[in-house]
């Protein structure tokens, strides 16, 4: 995996963590060399992979590839069907080749594991993928995503987390960006970059690049909201561990953001978020309790036992 992590490296670290944790004797963890790490890790699985897994009935692939030639041996887990939905926001490059990948692995996969229900419907729909050949199974938040974590960033702000590529839609912040300093609260933004999606250049707002996951807690844990205004998330784990972290989200209406983030976030269209903001502000105390319940019921240990249940069910048949 490549080393600026995001909610798909969190998610298949997780599952190799917490799986072994289950049933030890069921499960082995296989990951390419760390010189092939992302880039040649593409290689790696394609071709090595099967080769080192020949002697397992499964091959549990949690981060939205999996290797071609295993076919009826492959549980993948597809987070969303972005760049086979919106080509338009990824590298010509990037997105002909998962327009070719993800759906022979949907369609030829003993089972889809996608993060919410949403991405479920998206995936059959878009990918093709059987709906009776999908489970869900949520993300989770680690037990260190708790209030009262310092953070490095000094000051008074609100967080927007994500990379900066289009479909997490940062552009749309502006307005925000103006109404929560005129509350004293200026807007940070912390992610790394993609090579292979397209970009934006938004010179108005403060980036601060790539967080390192030790310090994400704190990060959340200090920012007065979290914002979200995505177009397209599979689930949107960064809402969750805001939430844990006791910091009011205010989240997009769109894609799988309202399952996720159920009645503990404001939710709003993103060209509404200046108001949004304001409400978010005003019910801060309410949203911050609400959200720390609404994220006890998302983690990584339900989580992985929700998984094994469902390979459980295809190693007994």
């Amino acid at each position: 995996m490549r080393e600026q992590i995001g909610g798909v490296e969190r998610y298949a670290r997780a599952m190799a963590r917490e799986l072994p944790r289950i049933a030890p004797a069921r499960y082995r963890v296989i990951e390419p060399p760390g010189r092939f790490a992302h880039g040649a890790g593409h290689a790696w699985e394609q071709l090595a992979l099967p080769a080192a897994a020949r002697k397992s009935r499964l091959i549990l692939s949690p981060a939205n590839l999996a290797p071609l030639a295993a076919r009826g041996k492959n549980v993948v887990v597809i987070h969303d069907a972005a760049a086979v939905r919106h080509p338009e926001w990824y590298g010509d490059a990037y997105a002909r080749w998962q327009a070719v990948v993800l759906p022979r692995l949907a369609r030829s996969a003993a089972l889809v594991v996608t993060p919410s229900e949403w991405a479920r419907g998206e995936v059959a729909q878009v990918l093709g993928a059987d709906p009776g050949h999908i489970a869900v199974v949520p993300g989770g938040v680690e037990e260190r995503f708790r209030p009262g974590t310092p953070s490095l960033v000094a000051g008074t702000y609100a967080l927007a987390l994500g990379t900066d590529i289009v479909r997490k839609n940062l552009k749309a912040l502006e307005a925000t960006a103006a109404t929560l300093r005129e509350q004293g609260i200026e807007l940070v933004a912390a992610g790394g970059q993609r090579a292979y999606a397209r970009g934006e250049e938004l010179p108005w707002l403060r980036r601060i690049g790539y967080v390192p996951d030790t310090d994400l807690p704190g990060l959340y844990a200090a920012a007065q909201l979290v914002l979200m205004p995505s177009l397209y998330e599979g689930f949107g784990l960064p809402c969750i561990e805001a939430m844990a972290c006791g910091t009011p989200v205010v989240a997009s209406d769109r894609a799988a953001l309202p399952d996720t983030c159920g009645n503990a976030a404001v939710l709003a269209a993103p060209e509404d978020f200046p108001q949004a903001a304001l409400e978010a502000l005003e019910r801060a105390e309410e949203l911050s309790a609400a959200g720390r319940e609404r994220a006890k019921n998302f983690t990584w240990e339900r989580s992985a036992g929700q998984m094994d249940t469902a390979l459980g069910v295809l190693l007994s048949s």
